[in-house]
């Protein structure tokens, strides 16, 4: 059975969003802020909060940055609606415009409701979904939970280096959880394999393709007429 991609779109955009909230929720509750469980030597759970963008990144204001999402959400939801039943859209470059939807709506339940349902104890306290003495911030100032940690390889950097001589580097070192992961797929595969679609060219040569061929339609109906 074939789903539309508006189908395809909204399914990617759940599956996402819960994923994301159940393990989000789950880390809060069974971790204190700063833990860490080994998974691999190249893969560890670290629980961790920011205010920020994507992987930890600090930009503006709280409440500036839960709006942004916001609207940035509201935008790429209609312009799902909106190309969704585009011929030259592929079902590829709607996965992908809804895999970064579905990241951003991650986060802003993060920023818009964690403050208001949870409460953030100093660690080893473990947070309480639903405290009784409310929660530890207004609506929109949540922290976004963080706890995906990769620190793939390290290495000293040589002596004679000017400025990092001696010292560690380690790679990847943000946390982040899987909105950021989402975000970050869509976007990679967009740039890499649909940058004709995000410039717009074939959308605007599609639709004057289909203006030409209804067009010539209609003067064939009338010529057939005037016979």
């Amino acid at each position: 059975m074939k789903i539309s991609k508006g189908l395809l779109a909204l399914l990617i955009i759940l599956a996402v969003i819960i994923v994301d909230q159940a393990v989000k929720i789950w880390v809060k509750t069974h971790f204190y802020l700063g833990e860490d469980l080994p998974i691999f030597s190249w893969f560890q759970l670290v629980f961790v909060q920011n205010n920020g963008m994507a992987f930890g990144m600090e930009m503006g204001s709280k409440l500036f940055l839960s709006l942004f999402r916001i609207v940035a959400v509201i935008a790429l939801v209609w312009i799902i609606i909106k190309i969704k039943d585009k011929p030259a859209v592929t079902a590829g470059f709607m996965a992908c415009i809804a895999l970064i939807t579905a990241g951003a709506a991650g986060n802003i339940i993060d920023c818009v409701f964690y403050g208001l349902i949870f409460n953030n104890p100093v660690p080893p306290g473990v947070a309480q979904l639903f405290p009784p003495d409310g929660g530890y911030a207004p609506i929109f100032h949540g922290r976004v939970v963080d706890m995906l940690y990769f620190p793939l390889f390290s290495f000293y950097w040589p002596e004679w280096m000017p400025w990092v001589g001696g010292e560690r580097f380690l790679f990847f070192q943000p946390v982040f959880n899987i909105a950021d992961s989402a975000i970050t797929v869509g976007m990679v595969i967009l740039i890499f394999f649909y940058p004709h679609l995000l410039s717009g060219e074939t959308l605007k040569e599609r639709g004057t393709e289909e203006r030409e061929i209804e067009g010539q339609s209609d003067r064939e109906t009338e010529g057939q007429r005037g016979e």
